[in-house]
């Protein structure tokens, strides 16, 4: 990390010193590490998802749900971990019976994951893992760390470079967004699932709908679906929530949730399209009681 280009800004930092557009050094910080049931069903099952949450964000979306740990005071909410205690928290979720080890944020740690990985798997860790991604990745970086993942979990946020600047400070998202989807798609193959439905293997594709954005939602989907079919899975979110840190004076237009009729809009066209290996949310989703908290539990 002396020249630090894990991820498409290329900031060339010396995180040993400094830190990257992402606010981190190359010491890993973990905020949470807990079995987590708000998943994808295939992903939480009845024992839950263990997730990992890291500190530290490539983007800088201005509606982010999980601001406290990804542009805020990371030191107030993470607490630094080496790879052999990462190991070890892998090791005991794996203890508590959840279905993988779901990783959160975690680009700009990935080396220093890829060998705590490689311990815990020694030690006896046999769950899956699950990359869970904002999809700005770099597909240099998601080679280097290929082997070790099981499931990608991305998000496909926009198509539209004039927004993904807006909300999120990267013009470049769509471009890096596609290669890296790309990659993960020729990468894992065919999903895999348990008897139970659990999914062990494969790719899961998330795009959050935004108020007043429909018509963005439409031509994301259309864009997967003819790139992909349903060879992947797709998650369909209607889950936001305006949250206090987003500055409503500058973007007005997110300070409301979805509507329903914007939801089932963006539903409908998916069925037309022929889309069937979709997660869909109820209206209860946009709840802030769905954001963990980021107290350091587990860690």
């Amino acid at each position: 990390m002396e020249k630090c280009n894990l991820c498409p800004r290329i900031c060339n930092k010396d995180r040993a010193v400094s830190v990257g557009f992402c606010g981190q050094t190359n010491e890993i910080r973990v905020a949470r590490a807990a079995p987590h049931y708000w998943e994808e069903p295939c992903l939480s099952g009845k024992n839950g998802s263990g997730t990992v949450f890291f500190c530290g964000c490539t983007l800088g979306c201005v509606y982010c749900q999980n601001a406290a740990i990804s542009r805020g005071n990371t030191a107030e909410h993470g607490i630094t971990v080496t790879e052999e205690h990462l190991a070890e928290i892998f090791l005991k979720l794996q203890a508590q019976g959840v279905n993988n080890i779901n990783l959160v944020t975690p680009t700009m740690f990935a080396p220093q994951i890829k060998k705590a990985v490689s311990i815990a798997r020694k030690a006896g860790l046999t769950l899956p893992i699950v990359y869970n991604t904002s999809g700005y990745e770099r597909v240099e970086s998601l080679g280097e760390i290929a082997d070790m993942i099981d499931v990608y979990l991305p998000d496909f946020k926009y198509l539209s470079p004039e927004l993904s600047e807006k909300y999120s400070r990267a013009a470049d998202y769509p471009e890096n967004a596609a290669k890296s989807l790309e990659y993960m798609v020729n990468k894992i193959g065919a999903a895999e699932f348990t008897d139970d439905g659990i999914m062990t293997r494969g790719v899961i594709v998330r795009h959050l709908l935004l108020p007043g954005q429909l018509a963005e939602s439409i031509r994301v989907i259309d864009y997967l679906f003819e790139k992909y079919g349903n060879s992947i899975c797709y998650s369909l979110m209607s889950q936001y929530t305006p949250l206090d840190s987003l500055d409503k004076e500058r973007h007005p237009e997110l300070s409301r949730k979805v509507t329903t009729y914007e939801y089932n809009k963006l539903i409908d066209h998916a069925l037309s399209i022929g889309m069937k290996n979709a997660f869909i949310q109820q209206g209860g989703a946009a709840k802030e009681s769905f954001i963990p908290t980021f107290n350091g539990e587990g860690v």
